[in-house]
């Protein structure tokens, strides 16, 4: 579990400088650029509540799920930026998101016994709603792809600081305790999203 934790530490570290040494290496934020599609994800509480869950999620359920829930989201929601920015339509956008928030902070907080492959499934459906909204709203001066590898930059970032707040929830709380507060971390989630719900 300790070896776990220093690797996702030192990813979540090489993963965090990159951002800041483009934004280095360009003197200035492009319009619609890297930085604009890094800060996407980050600045609606939905999505950032939602790509926080799958982390917890996938660190409460552990093994395999430790990657496959947050490639599977990342993977689809990129597939989904491709349909919005193509201007597919896709009907309720917000409905999956405020949905995603609610359903994956449950899945948390309750933890139901589903399959591997249930949950990769669940979370690429949500994922493909945060990925149209993404590409939907990216700006007309943007370069897609430059746009897109900055919103999955931020997904990653964010699922890995799901699964750090678990681990570290387990190095601090063990058994009973650990356990509630795993799920009341997934509780926190969904109160979250059903104050969406009311804001909305």
């Amino acid at each position: 579990m300790r070896r776990t934790g220093l690797g996702l530490g030192l990813v979540a570290a090489a993963l965090a400088a990159m951002p800041m040494a483009a934004f280095a290496h360009t003197g200035h934020m492009e319009p619609g650029g890297f930085m604009h599609g890094f800060e996407h994800p980050l600045g609606g509480l939905d999505h950032l509540l939602a790509m926080v869950a799958v982390g917890l999620w996938a660190a409460q359920l552990g093994g395999r799920a430790l990657w496959v829930l947050p490639e599977s989201f990342v993977v689809t929601m990129v597939l989904g930026g491709l349909a919005g920015m193509a201007g597919l339509p896709l009907p309720s956008v917000e409905l999956g998101i405020i949905g995603s928030v609610l359903v994956l902070g449950g899945l948390v907080a309750f933890q139901p016994k589903l399959p591997l492959a249930a949950c990769a499934a669940i979370t690429a459906l949500f994922a493909v709603f945060h990925g149209y909204a993404h590409g939907a709203e990216m700006p007309a001066a943007a370069s897609p792809w430059l746009y897109g590898m900055g919103f999955a930059l931020a997904t990653a970032l964010l699922h890995g600081a799901g699964i750090g707040a678990i681990l570290a929830i387990r190095n601090v709380a063990r058994g009973t305790a650990g356990t509630i507060a795993v799920r009341g971390s997934g509780a926190l989630v969904g109160i979250g999203g059903v104050a969406l719900v009311l804001m909305g």
